[in-house]
């Protein structure tokens, strides 16, 4: 054992880059769901970019080190603690062993990513360690008591031991295309898509997130035999508000796809917290 687990907050889980290619055998990606967060704080240690680490949603986590680590936490920023001082998010931080790493509630943002040099070294299941809430792939999501193993440490250490992050933003504007079921909906359901904002409910997790806001109306009834589902997909249900499927998203659904928001933006939608709003705009 090298990092012993003593609290979680609501959620944390481990997390690499994901199981790419498997919908075809109906397993989903998965991964982190702010996917460039998690390659940052393993550039920032010096690992592979892939390399498994921790999403904490909400912040809470709290760890025992049982050997000297060098870790980074990226993403929503939370206040750090290392043996009882301060530390700075998007660092490079020593943690020695037998002291303990704690993280508070981010001000701003969801979910945050800690990243330990030589990465996470949990089994992979079908090559990933990424833990998937939906189907139960993976490692269980962490609970106190649980013990985690870190792997042997990159040869080169990082040059750099800050970098310069922007907080999540307040005002989250989601670029989205149209289809491939647009052709399903009025086109004042269209309009309103883009024209007014959805809000974050706090039924959403790493499967999707579920928004309330004005109704989309559609302009066929009939049945949509499922189909297969994308990451940034929005999905409409028969209550006419749109989901946001994110990482642990089913590989099928039977709702239309109103749209689906560009990969580069779904990393904002998971930062995005239960009350704040959320703008579409199409390409």
């Amino acid at each position: 054992m090298s990092v012993e687990v003593l609290a979680t907050g609501p959620l944390a889980t481990v997390q690499d880059l994901g199981r790419p290619g498997l919908a075809g055998i109906g397993v989903g990606t998965s991964g982190a769901a702010d996917a460039g967060s998690l390659r940052l704080a393993n550039r920032l240690v010096g690992n592979d970019e892939g390399a498994a680490g921790i999403e904490i949603t909400f912040g809470g986590l709290a760890l025992r080190a049982h050997r000297d680590l060098t870790v980074a936490l990226t993403g929503a920023p939370c206040p750090i603690t290392v043996d009882g001082r301060g530390a700075a998010p998007n660092s490079v931080l020593r943690v020695p062993r037998g002291t303990e790493l704690r993280l508070g509630v981010p001000a701003v943002g969801l979910r945050s990513y800690l990243a330990v040099r030589g990465g996470l070294d949990v089994d992979p299941v079908l090559g990933s360690r990424s833990t998937d809430v939906l189907s139960g792939l993976g490692p269980d999501p962490l609970s106190p008591g649980t013990a985690l193993p870190v792997g042997a440490p990159p040869e080169r250490f990082p040059v750099v031991d800050l970098a310069p992050v922007a907080d999540p933003p307040e005002h989250v504007v989601l670029r989205v295309r149209p289809g491939p079921r647009d052709d399903w909906f009025t086109s004042e359901a269209l309009t309103t898509l883009v024209s007014a904002p959805y809000e974050v409910t706090s039924e959403s997790n790493r499967v999707g997130m579920r928004l309330d806001g004005p109704v989309l109306e559609r302009s066929r009834t009939d049945e949509l035999p499922s189909e297969g589902m994308v990451t940034g997909a929005l999905q409409v249900p028969p209550l006419g508000t749109p989901t946001l499927f994110l990482a642990d998203h089913p590989v099928t659904g039977g709702y239309p796809v109103i749209g689906v928001v560009v990969a580069a933006d779904v990393a904002k939608a998971a930062q995005a917290r239960p009350g704040q709003h959320v703008h579409f705009r199409f390409l």
